[in-house]
């Protein structure tokens, strides 16, 4: 063969690779609102940066017939290319080849490409769309997907590791999502299960679809395991992108800083009056954190899981910080089970990643009941204490209204190797709320008013006397465990000062192994 027919081989052959399973299954694709792998992949990063790698690899399966029926690039398409200018690498699968499915072929490309990811120290961003493993290579397929979940571990706190989630995923195959830091799904056309609704029925005589077993909406609001959802595969790839620019490539370096064009001194008046002067009426947090933050903007994780706690990704003076704000709107910003996985999760993230903390208090407690001891409120809530007393980043704190009991210490106390606490004028630092103070402290004298209307008025005095008293930042600044009471409308500067001032933080944890984090 000559130069020029070899070239056109070689072009012939990428030709044939690029359409996967067929025009026929294309159709069949985009006929679902479904874009295949290498559309995804288009638009997900910078045009034209992409490099693929393995274009060419085909299974090595000789059962079943599949002998006969082979395709380039085996159903994943993986290499790696750019985002906003900073290298990431990426897979996705391609449902048009044997519905996506997985063989011992399709795993190597995967794993080759997270083995150079964590040398170079690079991103991982994965797109799910598979039928799951190809039962005609029966063991090597599954021997493939447990390679990939011992790289998600490996690379877990030393390289970001995003996953979407486009189409089917099911069985052993949603743990290399559920490995990695961040989950998006589709609502239009994704799922993700254990075991479906035809083995669901079969075991437990339950009736279900697959959209209410697995479903993004389902995974959003109810399992917490979809940290995003979107309306479109579109809106999905660009959030990824935005996520992106929140993260650094690797735990070696810092998250990317961008010129900050909203003014440190920004101050905001109405944070002085944001606070109710009923103690017990809410509020929404999320107005305090848009004012505070650079050009107001909050990018939220988790947003319709356990909506109690706020956590998200915003800048100030143009560095990333991670935020954790209890929020008063939903029961009343307590701790329970959910909130508390919540937070630690995003707090281990926020550390393993070098990105400050900055933490929003208003926290009544731990929620009560039955349903919550039951299922474990002791040892969720120590999961998020023992995160911020693990982490070594900077950590910022900022009292805006009540911190009671237990949860004052859980939420980045001075305890827990706080770096910088304000509170506002606000503040009510305690062991308790005045009411159930009271109701321990003067329970005999209460005892003994017999007239209604006295025992309630005294109620009421003796709740403002110990709201002076105890319920207030000077008491915990006396001790020195708040640095500073700080006005409201000030908050922003305070903030960036406080963290400028961290920028040269070091702090270590004992040598060991690892930690045992109580799970």
């Amino acid at each position: 063969m000559t130069m020029e027919e070899k070239v056109k081989e070689l072009l012939d052959l990428r030709t044939q690779a690029r359409m996967g399973g067929g025009q026929k299954r294309i159709d069949k694709q985009h006929s679902q609102n479904k874009l295949t792998a290498r559309e995804r992949i288009n638009l997900l990063l910078d045009e034209g940066s992409f490099e693929e790698f393995d274009m060419f690899v085909t299974h090595r399966c000789t059962n079943f017939g599949l002998e006969n029926e082979s395709y380039l690039s085996d159903g994943v398409v993986t290499g790696y290319g750019t985002i906003d200018g900073r290298t990431v690498y990426v897979f996705a699968q391609d449902f048009t080849i044997f519905g996506g499915s997985l063989s011992e072929s399709f795993a190597k490309k995967i794993c080759k490409i997270m083995d150079i990811a964590m040398k170079v120290g690079a991103p991982v961003i994965g797109i799910n769309d598979s039928g799951g493993a190809r039962i005609q290579e029966g063991v090597n397929s599954l021997a493939g997907y447990a390679e990939i979940f011992q790289r998600n571990i490996m690379a877990s706190g030393v390289i970001p590791q995003i996953s979407a989630i486009f189409g089917p995923c099911a069985g052993g195959a949603v743990y290399s999502p559920a490995l990695t830091d961040f989950i998006l799904m589709s609502k239009q056309s994704s799922y993700m299960f254990l075991t479906g609704p035809k083995v669901v029925k079969s075991v437990t005589g339950e009736d279900v679809t697959q959209d209410q077993l697995g479903g993004a909406q389902v995974h959003a609001t109810k399992s917490s395991v979809a940290h995003f959802t979107s309306e479109t595969e579109q809106e999905g790839l660009m959030k990824i992108r935005k996520l992106f620019s929140y993260l650094p490539s690797n735990n070696m370096e810092e998250a990317p800083m961008v010129e900050c064009n909203d003014s440190i001194h920004r101050m905001e008046d109405r944070l002085n009056t944001i606070i109710p002067d009923n103690p017990n009426k809410p509020y929404d947090v999320k107005d305090v954190i848009h004012d505070i933050v650079d050009n107001r903007e909050f990018f939220e994780v988790h947003e319709a899981y356990a909506p109690n706690i706020v956590v998200g990704f915003a800048r100030f003076n143009g560095r990333v910080v991670g935020i954790v704000a209890n929020n008063p709107k939903y029961l009343a910003g307590v701790l329970d089970n959910n909130s508390s996985r919540k937070g630690a999760r995003f707090v281990r993230f926020c550390d393993a990643f070098n990105i400050p903390l900055v933490t929003l208090e208003d926290v009544p407690g731990f929620l009560p009941g039955t349903n919550q001891e039951y299922n474990g409120i002791i040892i969720h809530g120590a999961k998020l204490l023992f995160a911020y007393g693990e982490a070594t980043v900077p950590k910022i704190t900022v009292i805006l209204r009540k911190a009671y009991g237990g949860a004052y210490c859980v939420m980045s106390s001075k305890h827990l190797r706080g770096d910088v606490n304000y509170a506002w004028p606000t503040a009510e630092i305690a062991v308790m709320g005045p009411k159930g103070a009271i109701e321990v402290l003067m329970s005999k004298e209460i005892k003994k008013i017999e007239n209604s209307e006295e025992k309630a008025a005294f109620v009421v005095e003796q709740e403002e006397n110990y709201r002076s008293q105890f319920a207030n930042p000077y008491v915990a600044a006396k001790y020195g465990y708040i640095d500073e009471v700080i006005e409201p409308r000030n908050t922003r500067y305070r903030i960036i000062r406080a963290l400028e001032s961290m920028v040269n933080k070091r702090d270590t944890n004992p040598p060991k192994k690892h930690s045992n984090i109580p799970l």
